[in-house]
C-alpha cells in the first residue's frame, strides 16, 4: 500500500464510512417504516389483525439478516486473497442492485427475497473495511478502527434513519429505499476514487479462512454478540409501536426516536472501541450490565415520553458499545483468519437482529404487548453473559497450555 499523507487517510477513511452509513440506514429504515409497509404489502391482514401483520412483516428484518449471517463467512473466505478495494467497490455496487430491488418488487414474497440478497454483502463489507482501516490506523488502534468503519452506522441512525423514515412516511416506503440505492452508488464511487489499493493475502484459501469456525473461542464470541444484539433488536424492531401505543406519541416523533437509539449508538460505537483496545473480554462484560439496566430503564419508564428517550438513548449506546468489543475479540481468537474473523461479527450481530425480530414479533402476536420484546432483551442478556464467561475459560486454559496452536488474549 502507498503512504499515505494524514488527509488521505481521513478521506479513506470517510468513504468506507459512507459505506457503513447506506447499510446502517438500509437495515434499520424498516423498523420505522414498518407500519407504512405492512399496511402496505399485507393489506387483507392488516385489516384483520394490525399486529398480526406487523409480526409478519417483521420477516423483512429477519430476511435482511438472514442474508448478513450467509454471505459474511462465504464472501469473507472467497475474497480473502482479492484486493481489498476491488472487492468493497463490488460490495457497495451489489448494495445497490439489491436496494433497488427491494424498492420495486411488487409483492411481500419478492421484497422478502430482495431483501436477503440486499443483506448478502453487509458482514463481509464491514469486516473487509476494518482490515483496510486497520491497516491505516495500526494495529494498536484496532479497536478504534473498527469503531471508525461502524461510527457510518450509528451516524445513520442520527441522521439517515429518521430522515429516510420521514420521507417513507411522506411519500412512500418504497421512495425511501430509492433514497437509500443513491447513497450506495455514491459510496461505490467514493470508494473506488479515494481508498488506496491493498492486496488481499495471497495465502488465504478458503479452508483456511473458514478454519475459524474450528476454534470454540470463536463460536462463543459470535453466540456473545449474536445474543446481545438480540435484545437490542428486539427492542429497535419495534419502536414504532412501542412509541405510539405504550408511550402515546404519534408517529411523526418516531423518527425523533430513531434519532436518540442512533445518537446513543454513535456515543457508544465511540466508548467502545477505546474499551476494546484496553481488554476485549473486559469491555464485554461491562456492557452487558450496561445494556440490561438500560433495558430496565425502558421497562419501567418507557409510559412517559422523557423515559422513553432516555432509555432508547441508552440501549443504543451499551448495544454499539459491544460491537467493536466482539470485533476485537474475534481477532484475537481467530489466529490466521482475519478477514473471516471481521466478518463473522456482523454475522452475530444479525443473527441477533433475526433473533431479536422474531422474538419480540412473536411475543406481541401472542398478546403480550408492545412492551414485551423489551422483556425478550433483558433475557436474553443472561446467556449471552454465560457465552462470554465460557469463551474467557476456553481462552485461559489455551494460554496455559505448554505449548498453544495459537496465542489468545484471555482478557
Amino acid at each position: 500500500m502507498p503512504t499515505m499523507t494524514p488527509a488521505r487517510t481521513r478521506l479513506a477513511l470517510f468513504a468506507l464510512a459512507i459505506g457503513s452509513f447506506g447499510i446502517g440506514t438500509t437495515e434499520f429504515v424498516a423498523m420505522g417504516l414498518l407500519p407504512d409497509i405492512a399496511r402496505d404489502l399485507l393489506p387483507e391482514t392488516w385489516a384483520a389483525s394490525q399486529e398480526e401483520a406487523l409480526s409478519q412483516a417483521g420477516w423483512l428484518i429477519s430476511a435482511y439478516a438472514a442474508g448478513v449471517v450467509v454471505g459474511a463467512p462465504t464472501i469473507a473466505a472467497a475474497a480473502a486473497k482479492y484486493s481489498r478495494k476491488t472487492v468493497l467497490t463490488v460490495l457497495a455496487v451489489v448494495f445497490t442492485v439489491g436496494t433497488v430491488a427491494s424498492a420495486v418488487a411488487p409483492t411481500f414474497g419478492t421484497v422478502v427475497a430482495a431483501r436477503f440478497v440486499a443483506g448478502l454483502p453487509h458482514g463481509a463489507y464491514f469486516g473487509i473495511a476494518a482490515l483496510v482501516a486497520a491497516s491505516l490506523m495500526g494495529p494498536e488502534k484496532r479497536g478504534q478502527a473498527a469503531a471508525f468503519v461502524l461510527a457510518g452506522l450509528t451516524i445513520a441512525n442520527v441522521v439517515g434513519v429518521p430522515a429516510v423514515t420521514a420521507l417513507g412516511q411522506a411519500a412512500t416506503w418504497r421512495v425511501a429505499y430509492l433514497a437509500v440505492a443513491v447513497m450506495f452508488a455514491i459510496a461505490a464511487v467514493a470508494i473506488a476514487l479515494c481508498v488506496p489499493q491493498q492486496g488481499g493475502d495471497p495465502s488465504a484459501t478458503m479452508r483456511r479462512e473458514v478454519g475459524a469456525l474450528g476454534r470454540p473461542a470463536v463460536w462463543f464470541a459470535l453466540l456473545t454478540g449474536a445474543l446481545g444484539f438480540g435484545g437490542f433488536f428486539a427492542v429497535y424492531s419495534y419502536v414504532s409501536p412501542l412509541a405510539t401505543e405504550v408511550t402515546g406519541t404519534s408517529e411523526g416523533l418516531v423518527p425523533f426516536a430513531l434519532m436518540t437509539i442512533g445518537l446513543g449508538m454513535t456515543v457508544g460505537n465511540l466508548l467502545g472501541g477505546r474499551l476494546a483496545d484496553r481488554g476485549a473480554l473486559r469491555a464485554i462484560f461491562l456492557l452487558f450490565a450496561a445494556l440490561a439496566a438500560s433495558l430496565l430503564v425502558v421497562i419501567v419508564a418507557a409510559a412517559t415520553l422523557v423515559g422513553l428517550f432516555v432509555g432508547l438513548f441508552l440501549v443504543g449506546a451499551s448495544a454499539a458499545a459491544l460491537s467493536p468489543a466482539i470485533q476485537t475479540r474475534l481477532m484475537d481468537v481467530a489466529g490466521e483468519s482475519q478477514t473471516m474473523a471481521a466478518a463473522l461479527n456482523h454475522s452475530a450481530l444479525n443473527i441477533g437482529n433475526a433473533i431479536g425480530a422474531a422474538l419480540g414479533g412473536a411475543v406481541i402476536a401472542a398478546g403480550y404487548g408492545y412492551l414485551s420484546p423489551t422483556w425478550v432483551g433483558l433475557a436474553l442478556c443472561v446467556p449471552g453473559v454465560m457465552c462470554a464467561l465460557a469463551g474467557r475459560a476456553i481462552t485461559k486454559r489455551a494460554a496455559a497450555q505448554p505449548h498453544p496452536a495459537v496465542a489468545v488474549a484471555a482478557e
